[in-house]
């Protein structure tokens, strides 16, 4: 007979779900929470709880947050002339590391993947389109990731930008190809804004 403890092999099996998050991890993870005192316990529910009640994407950049507007977009020293577009909201924190970018952020929640039934339709291309008919927008740099995918993306919205009378320009090639932003270091990051190049 099998022993075995159904609520913690659900428990397991959520844990394992996430990133980077094998069985042994998801193991660790699950005995270390039953350990935990009940009020601490319920403050991480709370914690996940709450997140998942409050946040939301901004009204403007589709970036994450829990009031109508981001902290970005709210910032009144921002530069409205740039928008840099990303692909998830782990990089508008990765750029604002760096603390040299001042322009606004539009988040795509994702990239173009045809291999898994991902089109324009599903990422905030639309949401982008109407944020350039301001006037004051005169560059729109492309900061999607250097994978396929991002570059399909990127050529894809750099076409559709033809028409607007704006400059489009791509980071340079300081990050490696296959890697992702939310794990480049703020040096690296810095030289792709200051090297990029127009599409």
């Amino acid at each position: 007979m099998e022993y075995g403890v159904a609520p913690l092999e659900r428990l397991v099996e959520q844990l394992e779900t996430l990133p980077g998050i094998g069985h042994k991890s998801a193991q660790r993870l699950a005995f270390y929470l039953l350990r935990q005192p009940e009020e601490k316990a319920d403050k991480f529910v709370d914690a996940i709880r709450e997140a998942r009640e409050k946040i939301h994407e901004c009204s403007v950049c589709c970036n994450l947050t829990d009031r109508e507007l981001c902290p970005v977009c709210n910032a009144p020293a921002r530069d409205p002339s740039v928008i840099c577009v990303v692909e998830d909201p782990r990089d508008v924190a990765a750029f604002e590391r760096t603390r040299e970018y001042a322009g606004l952020y539009h988040v795509l929640h994702g990239t173009i993947s045809p291999m898994d039934g991902i089109g324009p339709e599903q990422i905030r291309i639309r949401e982008l389109l109407v944020r350039l008919t301001d006037e004051r927008v005169r560059e729109v740099i492309m900061a999607t990731n250097p994978t396929v995918e991002g570059e399909a993306t990127a050529m894809y919205i750099a076409r559709l930008l033809q028409p607007f009378p704006l400059k489009v320009t791509r980071l340079a090639y300081g990050i490696p190809v296959g890697g992702d932003l939310e794990y480049a270091d703020e040096v690296t990051l810095r030289r792709s804004l200051e090297g990029r190049n127009e599409l």
